[in-house]
């Protein structure tokens, strides 16, 4: 059990060092803000998004993560303010990310095609304690001494979307965006050198095609890059049932595969589903990725309101 713990915790310092760092989320079309600020309060409504996802079930030390995100429009909803906190834990390592948004939007033509421009700043904690592991090298300072630093940082992005003819409605039938969430390369261990929070790059897009009076399907994708590591996609299509229940499928090229599904309980509140399994090296001896969202919309007195929301 100690060599598999010990192995995971290689496989995440290797993959601190270089690969994707920013955690995993298959709800990520419901939860933009936890990556891009520009979509902060392009929703026309106070929203207050909460995922929890446990990966790699089986496994000592996997990883779990918790995002809280909130987040408004203000001034004739031309500005967007939110907030986005992020818990991420990995063995003896463990994370808190806290990003505050701000976003201006305007409106392009006459047919409410809206870009939205936004950035953020907040801090990132990020800590370590292997001293309870057992290692094969005791005079290695990353095992030997706890690493605790908590730094600012700073992120930027852009959303580009269409809204219904209501210019009241933010009801979004297609969408891109293109951001960075962490400006600053920040260090992840006393060796600043080797282990560093690199900048990563999102790119994303999704579109509703109407079927008939009952279905819409809603796709959508997240292309992921960083420098020293494979870019990765997620490509997610759902239907939407009776404009309440919606069921769809996942794939994370190379990477994985799943299945998601919510349901709108209430014009203001929606509870979802998420399991994807890994179909690389990591899928042995473990039950997958399990991911679980509930999200709220309070709505402006005085502004119409559309349900579900699409994006």
């Amino acid at each position: 059990m100690k060599k598999i713990f010990f192995s995971l915790i290689l496989t995440i310092v290797g993959v601190a060092t270089f690969g994707q760092q920013d955690p995993q989320s298959s709800f990520y079309f419901n939860n933009p803000l936890s990556f891009n600020p520009a979509y902060a309060g392009t929703r026309g409504t106070l929203n207050i998004n909460t995922v929890h996802r446990s990966q790699w079930i089986g496994w000592d030390g996997a990883p779990s993560t918790q995002y809280l995100s909130i987040h408004a429009p203000v001034a004739r909803q031309r500005v967007g303010l939110g907030t986005n906190l992020t818990f991420d834990k990995t063995g003896a390592r463990n994370s808190i990310d806290w990003m505050n948004h701000a976003s201006f939007q305007m409106q392009l033509n006459p047919n409410n095609l809206r870009l939205s421009l936004g950035i953020s700043g907040g801090i990132q904690k990020n800590q370590y304690d292997f001293n309870g592991l057992g290692v094969s090298n005791s005079n290695d300072p990353n095992f030997t001494t706890p690493f605790n630093k908590t730094q600012a940082n700073f992120g930027a992005g852009a959303y580009l979307y269409k809204v219904a003819s209501d210019i009241h409605i933010r009801q979004a039938s297609y969408y891109v965006g293109f951001s960075i969430p962490h400006l600053m390369e920040r260090s992840l261990d006393n060796n600043s050198v080797e282990a560093v929070l690199q900048r990563h790059y999102f790119l994303t897009g999704g579109y509703v095609f109407p079927v008939n009076a009952v279905t819409d399907i809603r796709t959508s994708a997240l292309l992921k890059f960083t420098k020293n590591s494979p870019a990765t996609m997620d490509i997610n299509v759902s239907a939407l049932f009776y404009k309440q229940f919606w069921v769809g499928g996942m794939y994370r090229i190379g990477e994985g595969i799943g299945f998601n599904t919510s349901y709108q309980i209430k014009d203001y509140m929606m509870i979802g589903y998420a399991f994807d399994l890994p179909l690389n090296g990591m899928k042995l001896n473990q039950w997958g990725n399990h991911e679980v969202v509930i999200s709220f919309d309070i709505r402006p007195r005085n502004n119409a309101f559309v349900s579900p929301r699409y994006f």
